[in-house]
Formats: C-alpha cells, sequence, structure tokens
C-alpha cells in the first residue's frame, strides 16, 4: 500500500471518528463528556487538516 492510500484511509478512519463523537455529542449532558468530545473532535479536525494538507503537497506527513 502506498503512503497516498495509507493517507486516505487514516482520513476515511478520522472522519468516521469525528462522526460517532459528533452522535454523542448530541446526547452528551455533562460538561466533562462536553469538553471530552469537544477536545477530540479538534484533534480529529487537525488531523484531517494535516492530513490533507499533505496529499495537497504530495509530501511526508507528520503524524504528532
Amino acid at each position: 500500500m502506498n503512503r497516498n492510500e495509507n493517507n486516505l484511509i487514516h482520513l476515511k478512519d478520522t472522519i468516521e471518528h469525528l462522526a460517532d463523537c459528533q452522535q454523542q455529542l448530541e446526547w452528551a449532558q455533562d460538561g466533562l463528556t462536553l469538553k471530552v468530545l469537544t477536545d477530540s473532535i479538534l484533534r480529529d479536525l487537525d488531523c484531517c487538516r494535516r492530513l490533507c494538507e499533505g496529499m495537497r503537497r504530495g509530501g511526508a506527513l507528520a503524524f504528532a
């Protein structure tokens, strides 16, 4: 599997995780749960941004 295929799989997995978090967020009622979910969503969005920017450049990606 090449780097682009790996990136696309990682992007797909991250987007699925975002959707799961969004569904959980609809039902969350306490502050701690809201914080955990929104923090996770922000990390996922950052990961998606980095993956997309890396694919656009065609270069190596850092997953830090």
